[in-house]
């Protein structure tokens, strides 16, 4: 479990595809504090699992599942990535829960100067927009944001300086894409109440009425 706080920008310094996996090594500092291997680190928001390291890389294999459902398979070497240690009970949540199991890759359609601010529209399968609201949370390569708006086919999330200039997101341009993991507690909400069930005669409704009736409100 991840905060979608990043904690450094990596490199990656080399990268093997295989037909059906693949395998990277990473340059990090800060990562490699107190890891160990078989612990997890978050490479572009997707959890991963150190096989080896030394005192400045670490590498992670990667499945195919992976490479088919994420941006990895983009990376090169030279690209920079953004990376977090796994949560750990102590550590102050910032962000929000991020599993590091990305739903999938939406791309970049617009970025828009607001006052200090970068304004992100980043498209998305429709699969996911159902489990976006505004003001609700949002994993972007990793990165806890807060969306602003959903619209019919894309959202729209901000960027302080700090985070455009710290992660990955302030390299990336129009078309770019990107991994999305929807909130945690929204999906199993969704999925407990039946929403996202192939028969429409299982889905509830959500409403004041539902919510009373199960101590909700």
């Amino acid at each position: 479990m991840f905060t979608g706080i990043v904690e450094e920008l990596g490199i990656v310094r080399a990268l093997r595809l295989l037909p059906e996996s693949g395998q990277l090594t990473l340059e990090g500092k800060k990562v490699l504090n107190g890891t160990q291997i078989g612990d997890s680190i978050a490479v572009n928001g997707v959890c991963l699992t150190v096989i080896r390291q030394s005192e400045r890389e670490f590498t992670v294999d990667v499945m195919a599942e992976t490479l088919a459902k994420t941006n990895l398979a983009e990376l090169k070497s030279g690209s920079r990535v953004n990376l977090e240690r796994a949560l750990q009970l102590q550590t102050r949540l910032g962000g929000h829960l991020v599993s590091g199991h990305v739903d999938g890759v939406g791309s970049i359609r617009r970025i828009t100067p607001w006052g200090i601010a970068q304004v992100y529209e980043i498209t998305a399968p429709a699969a996911l927009l159902p489990y976006m609201l505004p003001k609700g949370s949002i994993a972007i390569d990793g990165i806890s944001l807060t969306i602003i708006n959903v619209e019919a086919d894309y959202f729209t999330v901000s960027l302080i300086p700090h985070t455009f200039e710290e992660t990955t997101l302030g390299l990336k341009g129009i078309g770019a894409g990107v991994n999305l993991e929807t909130d945690l507690i929204g999906k199993y909400v969704a999925r407990l109440m039946g929403l996202n069930t192939v028969n429409s005669k299982d889905k509830q409704d959500l409403s004041l009425g539902f919510l009373a009736e199960h101590g909700f409100v």
